[in-house]
């Protein structure tokens, strides 16, 4: 979700634990949290929930609409464990784009199978340590930041010669739609790591939301 450059929006950026959140909340006499994090984030969206409930406060979750529902050519894979065999087997090295937390299974298969991976991170130290511990070399790991151009997708698939595209249906803010053209075009497969179900109800559509949102929050 694009919040824009409104002067009403103030932005707070870094992790926050459970006492942060919560005072963080307080400070700022927050009536309402909207919680509109990644679809496959696993710690920050479950705590604002928690939070929330502690303080009493409406909690409504936003997700992404899917961008690849309905497109018949992908393969689909429960996580990521799965997701790296099937990539793999295709006899082609493999290009992830699924950031740099989840690269383990496919480092070990890729080792297993004797075939490259390479893996596109965000150019953060972060990203840059976790693809270092795994013992990625500097050669097989691209930083940069997205989404990516369709002509920027098949440059790097032709430079690596993938197989196999690995990707997570983040939506069109994540740039799966230029990813799926970008290997149909250059003959390439692609696997996406199905996204997890969220608890409870979400809204897909903003209209939807700010309806829901406003009428909690007026007196």
């Amino acid at each position: 979700m694009d919040i824009g450059n409104h002067p009403a929006i103030r932005r707070r950026t870094g992790l926050l634990d459970e006492p942060q959140l919560a005072r963080l909340l307080l400070d700022e006499r927050i009536r309402g949290v909207v919680d509109a994090t990644h679809p496959y984030a696993e710690a920050i969206g479950p705590l604002a929930r928690k939070v929330a409930g502690q303080l009493h406060l409406p909690y409504f979750r936003w997700l992404r609409p899917a961008a690849l529902s309905g497109a018949s050519e992908i393969l689909s894979a429960a996580d990521h464990a799965e997701a790296a065999v099937l990539a793999f087997s295709f006899g082609a090295p493999v290009l992830l784009t699924i950031g740099s937390k989840n690269l383990d299974p496919y480092v070990r298969e890729s080792r297993k199978i004797g075939l490259p991976v390479i893996a596109r991170v965000l150019d953060h130290p972060d990203s840059r340590t976790a693809c270092q511990k795994l013992g990625l070399p500097p050669e097989l790991v691209i930083t940069g930041k997205g989404p990516f151009s369709v002509e920027e997708n098949r440059s790097t698939i032709r430079d690596f010669r993938i197989g196999a595209l690995v990707t997570k249906d983040s939506g069109k803010a994540g740039g799966v739609p230029e990813k799926l053209e970008a290997a149909r075009k250059e003959g390439c497969r692609v696997v996406v790591v199905r996204r997890p179900e969220p608890p409870g109800e979400y809204f897909d559509q903003v209209d939807r939301l700010i309806n829901v949102l406003l009428e909690a929050l007026t007196p």
